[in-house]
């Protein structure tokens, strides 16, 4: 839900040209808009997903899964860049969301 209300946040501030975003950035595939609107739109679908995994619902569970497992590549796909420990620590992070989404709900085996 955090990552939901913050991708809505920077969508909204792309829209509207905030300044805290690179002015003269060239994008190759799209326009800064229309990352925004894409940005919002993932965080509306992010932001849905963690009221329905709060539910209980599948919907979030599926939701969830695919968010943290994009989060975890997105996050090994970075830790060439600048800041590497800050990326394991996000795919760390990412692999822990994940695990405790796959795992809940499960029946408890004691023998």
């Amino acid at each position: 839900m955090i990552a939901g209300v913050l991708n809505i946040i920077y969508g909204i501030g792309a829209i509207s040209d905030a300044s805290f975003f690179v002015g003269s950035t060239k994008y190759v595939f799209l326009s800064f808009h229309t990352w925004g609107w894409i940005t919002v739109l993932l965080g509306v679908i992010q932001l849905t997903g963690g009221f329905s995994l709060i539910g209980g619902r599948t919907y979030g569970r599926v939701i969830g899964i695919v968010a943290a497992s994009l989060g975890a590549i997105g996050a090994l796909l970075s830790i060439g860049g600048a800041f590497p420990f800050w990326s394991l620590g996000i795919f760390a992070l990412c692999v822990i969301v994940l695990h405790g989404i796959v795992v809940y709900g499960e029946d408890e085996n004691i023998a």
